[in-house]
């Protein structure tokens, strides 16, 4: 992985460690249908200008096209819903946890759709990588039962839809589609597939009363989230490979807790320090060499 894709997809990843942030502080004045079709919706008008500006095609390839729907359908839809529904019974320390897994399995996800199994030195990178997030996620005194085990169902299988909605689109960049018009189509595809909601939503009480915090947020998870983010991370697979540029994706929890000390003044603790250099010593295993 050079130094490009690994800036690219660490931008990528520092952007989405703010999503769940903004996700909560717009869940707490709008309904979970509302969140999720417009943060979609929103970004979808704002790609729809540039998509026609720069004449970026629409794939032709029959491969090409059912990659790009599965992705958005996926990434776009699935993803969102989910989550969210799942949120809302689960704790928020279970559902971190749950979303540690993603890097593992999206780079399951790839071998598997490239029909060959992962290095030794990936699984052992990935194990070293997780043990770090684990570290990071013990501190927490969230009480073992408060979750339910339907909402943790919920956000795991919010968390496949994910997964599989990143490697179809690193298929789709790697089969020579440009990896910006993957970014700005999928985004369409799922705004298509919110459209026939979005009357419904816009005609709810909770969007008469949301406050400039709940617009703001739905604006970050629109533009950084759902546009700027892909843009970064479909490039980063595009150049670096499905499996390798995954693993990035175990910085976003320790990112979320810097990020909070910048703008919260939390304070950064030696277990933070201790997670950090196990999440980075996994990466840097795990891309030692190619799985084989």
């Amino acid at each position: 992985m050079t130094r490009g894709v690994f800036l690219a997809a660490l931008t990528a990843v520092i952007i989405w460690s703010g999503g769940p942030i903004a996700t909560k502080l717009a869940v707490n004045e709008l309904t979970v249908w509302t969140v999720a079709t417009l943060r979609t919706c929103l970004g979808g008008l704002v790609v729809v200008p540039i998509v026609l500006a720069l004449r970026i095609p629409f794939p032709r390839e029959r491969r090409q096209i059912a990659l790009l729907i599965g992705s958005g359908l996926s990434s776009y839809v699935a993803f969102p819903v989910l989550f969210c529904f799942g949120m809302t019974q689960a704790s928020g320390t279970h559902g971190v946890m749950i979303l540690a897994f993603l890097p593992v399995l999206t780079g399951l996800m790839a071998h598997l759709s490239e029909r060959r199994l992962p290095h030794g030195l990936w699984w052992l990178g990935c194990a070293i990588a997780l043990a770090g997030e684990l570290l990071l996620l013990s501190a927490s005194k969230a009480p073992l039962g408060a979750a339910s085990l339907y909402g943790e169902t919920i956000v795991f299988a919010s968390t496949l839809f994910l997964a599989l909605g990143y490697v179809t689109g690193g298929h789709l960049t790697r089969s020579g589609y440009p990896a910006q018009g993957v970014a700005y189509w999928t985004v369409i595809v799922g705004s298509l597939a919110f459209a026939p909601f979005v009357s419904l939503v816009l005609t709810g009480s909770d969007l008469a009363s949301a406050s400039m915090i709940a617009w703001t947020s739905l604006a970050y998870l629109a533009l950084g989230v759902t546009v700027i983010g892909y843009i970064l991370w479909f490039r980063a697979m595009a150049r670096g490979g499905i499996g390798e540029v995954g693993l990035v994706q175990f910085f976003q929890p320790i990112a979320g807790i810097l990020i909070a000390h910048i703008l919260l003044s939390d304070p950064v603790s030696p277990r933070l320090l201790a997670s950090g250099a196990l999440v980075i010593g996994g990466i840097a295993i795990a891309n030692r060499t190619k799985a084989g």
